[in-house]
């Protein structure tokens, strides 16, 4: 059964400069660059008119209970242009009472006035892209901002939390970076929490094809922690947050109680979703649709849509389950984990199937519960905290090998 998707993303593809570890769909504009002044402002308004003919695409749907607008960096734009976005997705779902909207901001793209214009709009959750503490790391990798610009923004969105007029906020950082050790780790954790966020959400540096890290990767003229040392920052960082009172309920979030994101734990629990806007991926009825990754081939894109009729993504009456694999892939970052005999069930397996299968997975997964990576809780099977999540990937691999190895009618794949 299909419940109509609560959720819906908004993708604003612009920053100022590309960090050097990025490999996402942005745009790069230039340091100057604002919403609706300078030199790439035709641009911008050109991509949000396409953004919103997409959203009158759909028509009208289920009030939402989370929208998250996304990037790139959507603090380039200006309130008033946010606010007109809100307005209309509003105006096409509707949105339940307490809905939670969401924004990324990049500490050198807004000021204490423009803060303050976003809540007007709508905002109550910003998301601020930190990534570190350290002015050389952050030349390092590229950001435009400043450690000072970062400790000034933290401060103003704290003092608008604490005087209740926005809901929760997030601080992002990201470990394993050129230069990090131990000690240095350690001082950007305090750091974080002396700026008082409820969230903090803590990425792990990954070298992605056709960023400039790997080309430095390449080069050898990157410095980046040993494996021993990433491991011991990993379980640094879960040590002491956790002693500070943040829970790990995702392999990369970390949240005082009552402040975990809604939005995101829609995309973990295999909820459906929308997404609007270039190189977004939506899924609202059980199908994973990618928007092309450029301005040019969204327009055209949009264009078809338009001329011939909705992806049969976006239609209701085309509805499927999301595929068992992918259910477990995101489920498993969770940490209460995933049943798995339920999501058997729910996939259609029958009793004797789903043990036949499941303990194939289990024993996939032998050396993951004798090194207490994996553990079960009652029912549910969970990554453990800091060893299981840290080694995700490896756990995940086993999974992937064990759902090719089923038969053909078990997972659904037509015969060839």
């Amino acid at each position: 059964m299909n419940i109509n998707p609560r959720s819906a993303y908004l993708h604003i593809p612009f920053c100022h400069r590309r960090c050097f570890y990025c490999d996402f769909a942005v745009v790069s504009v230039g340091d100057k660059a604002r919403g609706e002044i300078g030199p790439a402002s035709p641009l911008i308004r050109s991509y949000l008119s396409l953004l919103h003919r997409e959203i009158d695409l759909i028509g009208s749907g289920s009030p939402l209970s989370t929208l998250y607008i996304g990037g790139g960096t959507p603090s380039l734009l200006s309130p008033s242009q946010i606010s007109s976005l809100i307005e209309h997705i509003q105006k096409i779902f509707g949105f339940q009472f307490g809905v939670e909207i969401t924004m990324e901001i990049d500490p050198a793209s807004f000021d204490r006035s423009s803060l303050e214009q976003f809540l007007d709009a709508g905002i109550n959750r910003f998301s601020l892209g930190g990534q570190s503490f350290e002015d050389e790391i952050l030349k390092k990798i590229g950001r435009k901002h400043n450690t000072n610009d970062l400790i000034e923004a933290c401060s103003w969105i704290d003092e608008i939390y604490r005087d209740g007029r926005l809901s929760t906020w997030s601080l992002d950082l990201i470990q394993n970076l050129p230069g990090h050790d131990l000690d240095l780790w350690r001082s950007q954790l305090e750091q974080a929490l002396q700026t008082y966020a409820p969230h903090l959400s803590i990425y792990d540096l990954s070298i992605e094809p056709g960023t400039v890290f790997e080309l430095k990767k390449k080069l050898g003229t990157i410095n980046l922690p040993n494996d021993e040392i990433a491991s011991e920052i990993n379980r640094l960082t879960s040590s002491i947050l956790n002693e500070a009172g943040y829970a790990r309920y995702e392999i990369s979030n970390y949240a005082l109680p009552g402040h975990a994101s809604r939005h995101n734990r829609v995309y973990w629990s295999g909820s459906g979703w929308w997404a609007f806007g270039m190189s977004s991926t939506s899924a609202p009825w059980g199908i994973r649709f990618a928007r092309p990754s450029t301005i040019e081939g969204y327009e055209k894109w949009l264009y078809q849509q338009e001329r011939e009729g909705l992806d049969n993504s976006l239609l209701k009456n085309n509805a499927q389950k999301i595929d068992l694999d992918d259910q477990i892939l995101v489920g498993l970052r969770r940490r209460e984990g995933v049943d798995l005999d339920a999501l058997g069930e729910s996939w259609g397996w029958n009793q004797d199937e789903c043990e036949i299968y499941m303990n194939s997975l289990k024993s996939h997964w032998k050396e993951f519960f004798e090194t207490g990576c994996l553990k079960n809780l009652g029912n549910r099977i969970a990554l453990s905290d800091p060893h299981g999540m840290e080694i995700s990937n490896q756990i995940l691999v086993e999974m992937i090998l064990w759902w090719d190895s089923l038969p053909d009618a078990a997972v659904g794949r037509p015969k060839l």
